[in-house]
């Protein structure tokens, strides 16, 4: 696997290999954030659609937390920033319309240097490397 497609995307992977240890562990985690990712995101927007906040918020700190775990610094400030739009009294739900879609494309964006970093291609409804 080519470190380089991550750090040319800004993950900063130096964040992720202090929390985890090592490559391995770090690949092992990214995989996780995939296979969770699948659920998330799809999850995510349907809270948003319904305005559901309180469960909108669990999977934007979620997410958050992950992604500050692997070095997705913008996805981890950006999601942070929905969760705390979602956690507000009242919800600030101006900032949370303004802003879901650059939170979902970043989203989108990291799930596709994961799976280009990891060599994973879809098909069907499994990965295959």
């Amino acid at each position: 696997m080519d470190e380089t497609i991550l750090l040319n995307n800004g993950v900063d992977v130096n964040h992720g290999l202090e929390l985890l240890g090592d490559m391995d562990m770090y690949n092992e985690t990214l995989n996780d954030f995939l296979i969770e990712s699948e659920t998330r995101l799809p999850n995510i927007i349907n809270y948003y659609n319904a305005q559901d906040w309180v469960n909108y918020e669990i999977l934007v700190h979620a997410q958050k937390s992950d992604s500050k775990y692997l070095g997705f610094t913008t996805l981890a400030e950006m999601s942070y920033n929905h969760e705390m739009a979602a956690k507000a009294d009242p919800v600030d739900v101006n900032f949370i319309i303004n802003n879901i879609n650059p939170l979902i494309n970043e989203a989108n964006r990291i799930v596709a240097v994961v799976k280009s970093y990891l060599g994973k291609w879809e098909y069907g409804n499994r990965w295959i490397s």
